[in-house]
């Protein structure tokens, strides 16, 4: 009789069972390849579960627990035409999670903002209640990913360089608790870190959700925290005064769902436009869009009517990566203001 730790045989395809949810596996090169992978794998192959965010007669959803991998996390061409906003809103975003520009948002106790991802990586505070507010805590705030920097400078191969954000003080019971959990490096060649080896170190990056939407934010997430890779890789460059390169970045996503609300538009525009048109025609280049990629640095720079102004110094870091065309966007906006 086999032992338990025994196999009988070689395991292909899926293996979980009839009702259970199903575990997918997506690798592709770039970024926008992995996403419409993982779209349809799980349009495909979900299985149908309820939400709580449903409403009376919406289908359940399409649900799976999904694992992304994708090797050239920069390479191109790395924007999808059919992720459902805008470039501008996207660069913002992108703008918020790396750099934290709406970290000043962050005012629970005024029934504002609870979180941003940035504040939770980079100044992640324990505190027991959202009407403290952020300072009123009883240790003061890390930055994780300043850390996990100085970790992996004076061990390449640690295990140990990670970040969280999940907080069960405050999270558990929140209507809106953080989609993302975890974000863990390790440089891949840890021998290259030695002085002397020509190889240079690849950082790899996995980052661990609980749940997303996987047609109308997973894509997003990925841009923002495929940029937060390459910009560890640029400060750990500088750190070991050494190039770091950028490798390959995994996704694990505990719930990746399609709501059923929107099932239409998931057929109409994009497996639809999948029908019709190539990769080529479903993408964009950085190159292809770099303009509107910009103007989300103009509006974050011009703002809103009612919306808190950014930092001074967010506000420099921006106007400065601006080139002379767009400074003159934001110029113009402020000479409008003071008309």
């Amino acid at each position: 009789m086999r032992g338990r730790s025994e196999v009988e045989g070689p395991v292909s395809g899926p293996v979980t069972q009839p009702g259970d949810i199903p575990v997918l596996n997506v690798r592709a090169r770039t970024l926008p390849e992995a996403w419409e992978r993982a779209v349809v794998e799980t349009w495909q192959q979900g299985a149908a579960l309820q939400t709580q965010y449903d409403r009376p007669g919406d289908p359940p959803s399409r649900d799976a627990t999904v694992v992304i991998e994708v090797a050239e996390p920069l390479g191109e061409p790395r924007y999808h035409r059919s992720f459902p906003a805008g470039l501008e809103e996207l660069e913002i975003y992108v703008q918020e999670v790396v750099w934290g520009v709406h970290d000043a948002w962050i005012r629970p106790d005024e029934q504002k903002w609870s979180y941003t991802y940035h504040q939770r990586l980079f100044a992640y505070e324990v505190i027991d209640d959202f009407k403290t507010g952020l300072g009123g805590g009883p240790f003061g705030a890390v930055d994780q990913v300043g850390a996990m920097i100085e970790e992996l400078a004076a061990c390449g191969y640690t295990r140990r360089a990670q970040a969280i954000t999940w907080m069960p003080t405050v999270d558990l019971g929140h209507a809106e608790p953080p989609c993302l959990q975890r974000v863990w490096c390790r440089l891949a060649a840890p021998g290259s870190v030695e002085e002397g080896d020509a190889a240079a170190p690849r950082l790899a990056m996995n980052t661990h959700w609980r749940s997303r939407d996987g047609y109308k934010a997973a894509f997003m997430n990925m841009v923002a925290l495929t940029t937060l890779q390459a910009e560890i890789a640029r400060r750990l460059s500088s750190r070991l005064g050494r190039e770091v390169e950028l490798g390959r970045y995994v996704d694990i996503s505990d719930s990746f769902h399609i709501y059923g609300s929107y099932f239409g538009e998931v057929e109409d525009s994009f497996l639809a436009l999948m029908a019709r048109r190539s990769f080529e025609e479903r993408t964009w280049r950085t190159a292809d869009v770099e303009d509107q990629l910009l103007m989300g640095r103009v509006q974050l720079l011009n703002g809103k009517p009612g919306e808190p102004p950014l930092a001074e110094a967010q506000q420099a870091r921006l106007y400065a990566s601006l080139p002379e065309s767009h400074r003159r966007l934001v110029e113009a906006a402020v000479r409008d203001r003071l008309a």
